[in-house]
């Protein structure tokens, strides 16, 4: 009897403890509590993959996930995910934005350094959970986009890849970072408010999407000209397979790669397909970052 009396204690004690230790779902990187959904099976001695998703100007963490429903997601691939805010405007709409390019969207020159705040929640992510070195991902949409470029530039030590949805490069032509990144951009060809050939804000040039990626195919030592590979269906409006996959991943430096998805008509804020939040989740955990242990490795082997 009292084994099973302390066999139930113990197993009451577990039931009521492990809420205050595994319901945490947020984190303060520096501006406050940012949300987060863990996986329903994380466990502390597994790595998971960390993706941070960044809204666009004038939305917010939880009106992207809203909208792209990529924490639907988490408990069937096993991802942590992240849902920051952006900086709210001082002036004129008191928009969130991030201070990601000149073009986009710091329209009242903040004094913001948004690409060590993306940093700073993915270390302060990794300080808590057990993530994959080899997985962290950035998912961003219009203003997101642009700042997942710029992270990526800026940090590319540490994301594996990006998947950006009507996003762009950066005004200038930058030297090539340092390691490898695996870049997504999804892009539609009837988008008026980032247009897919490029434009400017303001002044401020971006580049179009077809420059955006070889851009970063050039970065990641891949051959400029794509190929075209096949075609998926990612809006829901737009009848049949409407979206043209183009690859650019021939000669690539190793952990880099660069691929364009072209929505024929599509807008810029499309009616997303059910399986589009699925399709890029998969792309980013098909390419994770190759890091020093894995090349010695496979030098070794």
């Amino acid at each position: 009897m009292q084994v099973y009396k302390r066999a139930l204690l113990s197993l009451l004690t577990t039931i009521l403890i492990a809420p205050a230790v595994w319901a945490q779902t947020t984190i303060d990187a520096g501006r406050g509590a940012v949300p987060l959904t863990i996986p329903a099976n994380y466990a502390s001695n597994t790595p998971v993959p960390l993706v941070v998703l960044l809204h666009g100007y004038g939305s917010s963490g939880a009106g992207q996930d809203e909208y792209m429903k990529f924490s639907t997601l988490a408990d069937r691939y096993g991802f942590i995910l992240v849902t920051p805010d952006g900086t709210q405007e001082a002036e004129g709409r008191n928009s969130r934005f991030w201070n990601a390019s000149k073009a986009c969207c710091n329209f009242f020159a903040a004094d913001l350094d948004d690409s060590a705040y993306v940093l700073s929640i993915i270390n302060t992510v990794k300080s808590q959970y057990s993530i994959d070195e080899r997985r962290v991902y950035l998912i961003g949409h219009s203003n997101g986009g642009f700042m997942s470029y710029r992270a990526a530039h800026d940090h590319s030590d540490v994301i594996a890849g990006i998947a950006s949805l009507a996003g762009a490069e950066a005004t200038d032509v930058q030297p090539a970072p340092d390691n490898p990144v695996h870049i997504l951009q999804i892009h539609g060809t009837a988008d008026g408010t980032i247009a897919y050939g490029g434009s400017d804000i303001r002044g401020n040039i971006y580049p179009g999407a077809v420059e955006t990626v070889q851009r970063w195919a050039g970065y990641n030592g891949c051959s400029l000209e794509g190929t075209i590979t096949g075609t998926l269906d990612l809006e829901a409006d737009l009848a049949g397979l409407e979206t043209t996959v183009t690859r650019y991943d021939d000669n690539c430096r190793i952990g880099g790669s660069t691929e364009l998805w072209t929505i024929a008509d599509g807008p810029h804020i499309p009616a997303l397909s059910d399986s589009f939040n699925a399709k890029v989740v998969e792309w980013l955990l098909a390419h994770p970052k190759i890091l020093a242990a894995d090349s010695n490795t496979s030098t070794a082997d």
